[in-house]
């Protein structure tokens, strides 16, 4: 009984320093890797947001303007190439901007981004839906923005990436393929977003 008793007074006296030694490696930890952890609790909460904000902007009325998307690039210097015609029978379903590599491209509307995405027709893309539930399409840019991830705010004036040649477009003039799907979840519901180019 006694040896029992005994044992048990170590146990708790070693439990006090063991305990306390924890708690510093734990919070010395948080706090070398602090910024990292913060931003990943910040990146699942935004993706677990996600519908709600996709929800909500269903119900609003959806955008009939949009700002050129690329910068410094004028209404004048964009031809209208939807439709046209492209490898294995497809049409353009979009519009083609020409400007210098690496040229800062904005969100045309208010929104969320949806989706970042590396693909092989697409190359390095985005996609925002904005309000009405209509998804904007930013395709083969050079690179994404820091800090563009899914469930990210954003304005007309975030820039989303810069313009490139990536994916399929490999081997034209940088440029970035705008496209815009009207209803949500329906892929097939392309717009021509020529004619909703207003001046940024």
């Amino acid at each position: 009984m006694q040896y029992r008793d005994i044992t048990k007074q170590v146990f708790v006296i070693l439990l006090i320093p063991v305990s306390i030694v924890s708690w510093w490696y734990a919070i010395s930890l948080y706090q070398a890797n602090e910024a990292s952890i913060t931003k990943s609790l910040a990146s699942t909460v935004r993706r677990i947001a996600l519908p709600y904000h996709i929800a909500e902007l269903s119900q609003q009325k959806a955008t009939n303007q949009l700002p050129v998307p690329v910068y410094n690039v004028r209404l004048v210097d964009i031809s209208d190439t939807w439709g046209a015609a492209r490898i294995k029978g497809r049409t353009h379903e979009g519009v083609d901007i020409f400007s210098e590599r690496w040229t800062p491209v904005f969100s045309a509307t208010a929104g969320y981004l949806r989706r970042l995405n590396i693909g092989t027709r697409g190359g390095k893309n985005v996609m925002v839906i904005g309000p009405g539930g209509v998804n904007y399409y930013y395709a083969h840019l050079d690179r994404v923005a820091r800090g563009i991830e899914a469930g990210v705010k954003v304005t007309t004036d975030t820039v989303l990436g810069f313009v490139g040649n990536s994916g399929n477009a490999s081997g034209t003039p940088p440029h970035l393929h705008f496209g815009i799907y009207s209803e949500p979840g329906n892929w097939d519901a392309v717009v021509n977003p020529y004619p909703l180019l207003i001046r940024r």
